[in-house]
């Protein structure tokens, strides 16, 4: 990928960090990054007036602190010579002062961790998945290194599959990644009015998501990659694309914000959210159009 993204790395002090920073370097080929934000939050500890006239540098020296100690950590990181950084340091809430910050830097790409296990909670990984204006890329804590050449994508054969399809095929890789799409499709609530069984019917419906799949590559004139085809039955689509991913031995799950039912939503669809909660094993990628909730932040911070 020979394009001038950017992307903001969230650090938080903590060993999810190291774990980060182990793949920022396959991380910055692969999404063709020129420059990075190393970035950290740290939560507002308001001082006492009175204190904080006595002590003016106090909060200049507490970000400094902060500043040395991702200097630190950075020293020994090693980065594609074309990659410009910089270290950021803010205080202030977390979700409101990240959302802010990627705005203001108009970054390509959000990069932060995954928790399960290390403190931190991961609901917070589905609030900013919601309400990122940008591409989200999730980095499990269980993983060490990974080599981002085996991926998973699930498509629905709807604009955002197209512009995913798109985007990975322009993805920078020291050899030609292993692509994998998975549609899931679903019987119809009314299919027993034809007189069809729900094994019948299901075969139908199975081959109609094959009849489209073909369709849909030759129509963007993409490679006929391997495609999954899986029914819904009782499980939720992001129950079956998780378990998929599993199956395949995916080290990166790509998908994108929306799909055919969420092109009104300001917020993330259904799918891609839920993905984003139970899956804390393997490396996502949730691609968005730049700016894709930028009417929501304006709102939001009255900009």
């Amino acid at each position: 990928m020979k394009e001038n993204n950017s992307a903001l790395v969230a650090l938080d002090l903590s060993k999810m960090d190291d774990i980060l920073l182990n793949n920022i370097h396959k991380i910055s080929q692969l999404l063709g990054l020129s420059k990075i934000y190393f970035t950290h939050i740290s939560h507002l500890h308001p001082v006492p007036e009175d204190v904080a006239e006595s002590y003016p540098k106090l909060a200049v020296s507490k970000k400094e602190d902060i500043k040395k100690e991702l200097e630190a950590k950075l020293d020994n990181l090693t980065l594609p010579s074309s990659v410009e950084s910089k270290i950021v340091v803010e205080e202030g809430h977390l979700l409101e002062t990240l959302l802010k910050l990627l705005k203001s830097k108009k970054v390509d790409y959000l990069v932060m961790g995954r928790k399960k296990e290390l403190e931190g909670s991961g609901a917070f990984a589905k609030k900013i998945a919601q309400k990122s204006p940008c591409s989200v890329f999730f980095v499990p804590e269980s993983i060490i290194k990974t080599q981002f050449q085996n991926f998973l994508v699930p498509i629905d054969f709807s604009h955002h599959s197209e512009l995913t399809l798109k985007k990975i095929e322009g993805f920078t890789t020291e050899k030609e990644p292993s692509i994998r799409c998975l549609h899931v499709y679903h019987v119809p609530i009314g299919y027993h009015k034809t007189g069809k069984s729900y094994e019948e019917f299901s075969e139908i419906m199975h081959k109609n998501a094959i009849t489209e799949y073909k369709s849909f590559i030759k129509k963007n004139k993409f490679k006929e990659y391997p495609c999954d085809f899986m029914l819904k039955g009782n499980d939720h689509n992001a129950d079956l694309i998780y378990q998929d991913a599993l199956k395949q031995k995916a080290d990166l799950i790509i998908m994108g914000s929306r799909g055919r039912s969420g092109s009104a939503a300001i917020l993330l669809g259904s799918v891609a959210e839920k993905v984003t909660f139970i899956n804390h094993e393997i490396p996502l990628l949730i691609l968005k159009q730049k700016g894709e909730n930028m009417g929501f932040l304006e709102a939001l911070f009255k900009i």
